[in-house]
C-alpha cells in the first residue's frame, strides 16, 4: 500500500506553491476507508475520541491504550481499502499525561502508538515541550506539534477559549511555533488562534500549519470527522463546517427499521431463508425434532 510520508507532508508550504493540506481525524476502519476513498493527506486519531466516540465532556479522559487501539484500527481500514492513491499519513495523539512526566516515559508511549500504526506522533504546547520533542526525534519518531487552544490544558486555560488576542501573547505563540520547528517538528496545529496570528506563524515557520479555527492563512486545515459529516451534534463550534446531516439520517434510518419490525414489514420474505420443497415436506410428514 502506498502511503503518504512525513517528508511529503514538511514539503507542503503554501508559500512554496503547494496544495493546501487535508487532515480529518477517523477512529475506526471503516472511518479510515471514507478518508482515504477522499482523497485526505493525513487522518489524525485525536484524543477528540473522548468526547465524540466515548462520551466524556474532555479529552482528559482518553488513555494511550485507547489511542493505540483505535489506531490500529484505523491502519488496518487503511491497509484493506479499495481505494486508489496513496494512504493517508496516520498520526498518533498523544493524550494528556502521557508524555508531561520524564522523557523516557514520553518516548515509550509514542512507540506504543507507532507499533499500533501510527507514523506519527502530536502532542501540545510551546517551548516546554521542546526536551521531548527532541527526544522523539531522535527516536525516529515524527513529531506534528499543536499550539493555540490546546484541550489537554483546558482547566489551565479556564475552558475552550480563543488564544493568543493580545500582543504579548501573539508574539508567544510565533516564539513557540520557531521552538517546535527547530526541535524537528514536522508540521504544527494551530487551534482556536486570529486568523492574522495564524498567518505571522505561518509565515514564521519553514513547516506546514494546519488550522483549526485559525482562519485561511495556514498550510492546511484539520476537522473532526463527527463534525464534517454532521453526527456529532453536542457541540457547534464557530469554526466547524458541517458537510452532511449523517446524525439526522441515521435516526431517520432506524426510527424506519423499528417501525418496520414493530408492524411486521421486516424481514420479508425475500429477506429470509427457506428450506427446500423436499425438506419441508419431510418434516410436514414427520414432524420438526424435538
Amino acid at each position: 500500500m502506498r502511503t503518504r510520508t512525513v517528508p511529503m507532508i514538511r514539503a507542503q508550504k503554501v508559500s512554496d506553491g503547494a496544495t493546501p493540506l487535508v487532515m480529518v481525524t477517523a477512529y475506526d476502519a471503516p472511518g479510515a476507508r471514507q478518508a482515504h476513498a477522499a482523497g485526505v493527506d493525513m487522518i489524525l486519531v485525536g484524543d477528540s475520541l473522548a468526547m465524540v466516540v466515548l462520551g466524556y465532556d474532555d479529552t482528559l479522559q482518553v488513555t494511550v491504550d485507547d489511542i493505540a487501539h483505535h489506531t490500529g484500527a484505523v491502519k488496518r481500514g487503511l491497509a484493506a481499502s479499495p481505494a486508489e492513491g496513496p494512504a493517508p499519513l496516520v498520526v498518533g495523539d498523544l493524550p494528556w499525561m502521557s508524555y508531561h512526566t520524564t522523557v523516557d516515559e514520553a518516548v515509550r508511549n509514542a512507540a506504543s502508538l507507532v507499533r499500533a500504526g501510527a507514523q506519527a506522533v502530536k502532542l501540545e504546547g510551546g517551548r516546554k515541550r521542546v526536551p521531548v520533542v527532541e527526544a522523539l526525534v531522535d527516536a525516529e519518531i515524527p513529531v506534528m506539534g499543536h499550539l493555540g487552544l490546546t484541550p489537554q490544558s483546558l482547566h489551565a486555560m479556564g475552558g475552550f477559549k480563543v488564544q493568543g488576542r493580545q500582543h504579548d501573547a501573539a508574539l508567544s505563540l510565533v516564539s513557540d511555533a520557531k521552538a517546535l520547528s527547530a526541535a524537528g517538528c514536522f508540521a504544527i496545529v494551530l487551534e482556536g488562534v486570529p486568523d492574522k496570528v495564524a498567518a505571522m506563524v505561518t509565515d514564521a515557520v519553514d513547516v506546514p500549519t494546519i488550522g483549526i479555527g485559525a482562519g485561511r492563512a495556514c498550510d492546511g486545515q484539520v476537522l473532526v470527522y463527527h463534525d464534517v459529516l454532521g453526527i456529532e451534534d453536542r457541540m457547534a463550534p464557530k469554526f466547524v463546517r458541517r458537510y452532511g446531516s449523517i446524525g439526522t439520517a441515521a435516526v431517520e434510518a432506524l426510527a424506519a427499521y423499528a417501525d418496520d419490525v414493530r408492524h411486521g414489514h421486516f424481514p420479508s420474505d425475500a429477506e429470509s431463508y427457506h428450506l427446500s420443497d423436499e425438506v419441508a415436506e419431510s418434516l410436514s410428514l414427520y414432524g420438526a425434532p424435538a
